[in-house]
């Protein structure tokens, strides 16, 4: 349910899984750790993660995140893995992005959305903590005044509101999304590894 396309050093990962609203197994978890250690090792130039149908993700299974899904540590390391990445990473919002799955979209370098996608992280009201790493990545993005209204006040933030904020960086056709996030993907392909790491952690504001 994990998909998987290798075209050289640029990667597409979709979650396929468009019946259950690509909600995410412990499973599907895994492959995608699997997939980002693989891509690490590789030291591929760019990354895209997307999602099947017209929804990006739900986030936790339900079932499984009541039987601990919600609150297990692989989350934290399929964000950390896509942070580590000396990649462009990308996610290709097509469509709500909700709970769980916001962590591999906050770990991303970039976010575009479809504008007809939504943005909500229900923590709040199932009696879940987020991921660790999520509110530091969420506030750091658009403040800890709009992550408070998105994770406490439980705010459902329409594209065009995420645009606003800073949550997303670009609104995309959904015929154009893939098309969008391949465009971004072709300077990094030309680079080396060591001129795309060195340019990231700048930006980031770490040592070259």
């Amino acid at each position: 349910m994990i998909g998987l396309d290798k075209d050289g050093a640029r990667w597409v990962v979709t979650l396929n899984r468009p019946d259950k609203a690509n909600s995410l197994t412990r499973a599907m978890l895994g492959d995608l750790d699997d997939i980002l250690s693989e891509a690490a090792r590789e030291g591929i130039a760019a990354l895209v993660i997307t999602g099947a149908g017209k929804v990006f993700s739900a986030g936790a299974d339900l079932d499984e995140a009541k039987a601990g899904l919600a609150t297990d540590p692989v989350w934290e390391s399929v964000s950390g893995r896509i942070v580590a990445l000396d990649a462009l990473t990308v996610a290709a919002l097509n469509g709500t992005l909700a709970g769980g799955a916001f962590g591999m979209a906050l770990a991303c370098d970039l976010r575009i959305a479809v504008p007809e996608a939504k943005f909500f992280y229900p923590v709040m009201k199932l009696g879940f903590l987020p991921q660790p790493s999520d509110p530091g990545r969420l506030a750091a993005l658009i403040g800890p005044a709009r992550a408070k209204l998105i994770l406490m006040g439980g705010a459902r933030v329409s594209a065009d509101e995420a645009l606003g904020f800073g949550l997303v960086d670009r609104l995309v056709p959904p015929d154009g999304l893939m098309e969008a996030a391949d465009e971004l993907a072709q300077a990094p392909l030309a680079a080396t590894r060591a001129h795309r790491a060195a340019i990231k952690a700048m930006c980031e504001g770490r040592k070259p």
